[in-house]
């Protein structure tokens, strides 16, 4: 039988063929459309083309699963990709991913893995400090993204006002308990809600004003109505930094609300809290300092490999109290020393070095670094608005993030033209983008997510939207 190991010539080999055929992926020399042609039929005979009984070579396994991802998938590294802040991934964190694979550190136990459980210690008491939360009371854990960050949040919140939901569940309220957050919030909130037992009649969307932004006298108006109507209202979840637009909340008037209504304040910057990092644009989101806990995803604007996210708070007990569970298996070795598990920290269990690929990266670009990329991709998204609005193109939503919503100013009543506009530009593999509803008209979503996106590529973007609405307008056009 073969060892698993396989042979260090085995192991040469297709490290190798690997390495040779990633570099010229990660320079752009294999790829020239942006998303693949979806023919189904095609893709599952690709994949059903491995037949495991009959095995082949490691370095063989590699060319042919590369080749297939060549093929198949939407090239989120391209500089014409403008989607869902998925970014291209630096690569400090790449090397991060191999350095996690090789040693695979097992997070679950503090005992296990005490250098990388420190790392990502190390990590959250810093962003903290970006955030603005007292250093002696930050805490926090990494998540596998915004989602489990936000449902990690809801439960922290449940289990701070409520102190016997980690026995009873939902059965220990009296009255139906409600979340509070923007119509534009991230919907991994009303996920939060159905997973904790709450259901979706517990999330509260809240009517939003000119800018996009949660209006904040509509909050309040719902929650004393709610109050008045023997409802539970416990949480108001701020956005910096919409999907849909880019739109931050009024974070400091939403932070009064809470301290009102005594609500626990979640802000999701997700992706917008990429701006702490920057001395110039921290004050976009001034008031997130009052939150009770943040979300900050560094697999969208801190540009690391899928996925990592950060779930930081300023009460240092909470994260025990929410999720802490006694076993007669788990390792002792640290029983004696002042550290906290990480299983019991967090929804996961056994976890891999998540925090690594934040660490290497600020080993290798520094905080100035960062702090130029980001300035540099907003500065692009001002551009990109400015090339649109040039030709003829209306855009809809307004932030100070590199996100532009546009339509044509006289087409926006046509609703069949933006999203045969999007699948147009998406089919050719010219670029990818998206279609978002702005106060209920259609627009093309396009957001800046590569550090590498350059005035030629938001051109070249421009044109191709340009081309396609003349095709439109005069079909066949287009040559």
């Amino acid at each position: 039988m073969n060892t698993f190991d396989l042979t260090p010539w085995e192991r040469k080999n297709a490290l190798d063929v690997l390495i040779s055929i990633l570099e010229k992926y990660y320079s752009g020399e294999s790829v020239t459309r942006v998303s693949p042609p979806l023919n189904i039929s095609e893709i599952r005979a690709s994949v059903e083309s491995a037949d495991f009984s009959q095995p082949v070579s490691a370095a063989n396994a590699v060319i042919r699963i590369t080749e297939a991802l060549e093929s198949y998938i939407v090239h989120l590294g391209h500089p014409m990709y403008y989607g869902l802040f998925n970014p291209r991934p630096n690569f400090p964190s790449i090397l991060a991913d191999i350095i996690s694979a090789f040693y695979n550190p097992q997070l679950a136990a503090w005992s296990h893995s005490p250098w990388a459980s420190e790392v990502e210690n190390y990590l959250i008491r810093l962003i903290g400090e970006k955030i603005g939360f007292p250093a002696q009371d930050t805490d926090g854990v990494f998540a596998t993204g915004g989602a489990e960050a936000n449902i990690t949040a809801v439960q922290c919140a449940l289990n701070h006002f409520f102190p016997d939901y980690g026995e009873k569940g939902a059965l220990a309220l009296s009255r139906r308990p409600l979340i509070y957050c923007s119509a534009e919030a991230h919907h991994s909130v009303i996920r939060a809600a159905k997973v904790s037992g709450l259901g979706r009649e517990s999330v509260r969307p809240v009517p939003v004003n000119q800018r996009l932004e949660m209006d904040i006298a509509a909050l309040e108006d719902m929650l004393r109505k709610d109050i008045s109507g023997s409802y539970l209202p416990f949480m108001v979840i701020g956005t910096a930094g919409t999907t849909g637009t880019g739109a931050i909340d009024d974070l400091t008037s939403v932070a009064d609300i809470a301290e009102k209504y005594n609500l626990w304040f979640h802000t999701d910057s997700a992706w917008g809290g990429a701006a702490l990092l920057v001395p110039e644009m921290k004050p976009l989101l001034k008031g997130i300092e009052k939150s009770d806990s943040v979300t900050l995803d560094i697999h969208k604007w801190l540009s690391v490999t899928m996925s990592a996210s950060m779930f930081i708070t300023r009460h240092p007990d909470i994260l025990g109290r929410t999720f802490r569970i006694t076993t007669e298996y788990m390792p002792r070795e640290a029983g004696k020393l002042d550290v906290v598990d990480p299983f019991s920290h967090s929804i996961q269990w056994s976890r891999r070095f998540t925090g690594l690929k934040l660490y290497l990266s600020l080993m290798v670009f520094g905080w100035k670094g960062y702090e130029e990329m980001i300035v540099n991709m907003t500065a692009a998204g001002v551009r990109l608005k400015k090339l649109l609005e040039q030709n003829n193109w209306e855009i809809l939503n307004n932030t100070p993030l590199p996100l532009a919503c546009f339509t044509d100013p006289g087409l926006k009543s046509d609703s069949e033209f933006i999203p045969w506009l999007s699948s147009a530009v998406v089919a050719s593999g010219k670029a990818w983008v998206s279609v978002y509803p702005v106060r209920g008209i259609n627009t093309i979503r396009a957001c800046i997510t590569n550090y590498n996106t350059s005035e030629e590529n938001l051109e070249a973007l421009v044109k191709t939207a340009g081309e396609f609405r003349s095709d439109y307008r005069d079909p066949g056009s287009i040559n």
